[in-house]
């Protein structure tokens, strides 16, 4: 008989390049997960936002529902869509906010398609003149 692990030198060291690979493929998915989920955050609080400027414009409530929903953070306006509805005979309006949230990671990007995610506020409206 031989003494224990004294043939098992290089076992540990195959182990783990056989691991590795599936190790960081599942860190990259967390990762990826965390950033749509930040996206999601920051596009809630986008539609806050174009909520809030839709509820006190003086002209067109799109137009700024959109600058409003461009100037919360830090999404990408190519990306990002926002529109808006009176309800309640225009004392309230809402804003729905879409945004495309883009899987690019290396390895992830391929496996995971890009995102669509929605947000929606309602503020009541406290200007007396009612755009569209």
């Amino acid at each position: 008989m031989r003494p224990a692990g004294r043939g098992d030198r290089g076992q540990s060291t195959v182990e783990l390049a056989l691991v590795l690979p599936l190790v960081l493929l599942f860190v990259l998915v967390l990762l990826q997960a965390g950033l749509v989920v930040r996206d999601q955050v920051l596009l809630t609080h986008a539609a806050r936002e174009a909520a809030r400027a839709a509820s006190v414009a003086t002209g067109d409530r799109a137009v700024a529902a959109r600058r409003g929903a461009e100037r919360a953070g830090p999404l990408s306006s190519d990306r990002l869509s926002a529109e808006t509805e009176l309800l309640d005979d225009g004392r309230v309006v809402q804003v729905a906010v879409r945004y495309r949230s883009v899987t690019d990671l290396p390895f992830v990007g391929a496996l995971l398609p890009d995102r669509t995610l929605r947000s929606v506020a309602v503020m009541r409206v406290e200007s007396t003149e009612h755009g569209s």
